[in-house]
């Protein structure tokens, strides 16, 4: 499988904790005292590229020189932040539902691009027919 497929199918898996994650902060704004939860999307990704990356030459910067892809580590932290934007907790809504579009957005781009690299092969196998 490829390196690219890989990197998607990781996507969608921190899809999937984020979307939960959120929801999550969604379900608890008016808990007293509840302190939200964050995926760092940007450090997960980056790790996971990074893996990817082949080094076909020694003056290469970065990158593995087998270009091994393997599964990120998805890690779900506490914003230990003292502000509470309700008055009862730290979770900001606005915040929340701009983060869940920006979620969306991610798993649909990830989905169609692993869909499309099934139908093209799918045709391969079928001859173009």
């Amino acid at each position: 499988m490829s390196d690219t497929i890989k990197n998607l199918e990781n996507l969608i898996s921190l899809t999937s904790v984020r979307q939960k994650v959120i929801a999550r902060n969604i379900s608890n704004i008016n808990t007293e005292y509840y302190k939200r939860e964050e995926v760092s999307f940007d450090e997960c990704m980056n790790e996971g590229m990074n893996t990817a990356m082949k080094a076909t030459s020694g003056l290469h910067l970065g990158g593995s020189p087998t270009g091994e892809t393997k599964d990120i580590n998805i890690t779900v932290k506490k914003d230990e932040t003292m502000t509470y934007n309700s008055g009862i907790n730290n979770v900001n809504i606005d915040k929340e539902m701009s983060d869940m579009a920006e979620n969306q957005i991610m798993f649909k781009f990830a989905s169609r691009k692993i869909n499309s690299y099934f139908k093209t092969m799918q045709e391969v196998i079928k001859g173009g027919r």
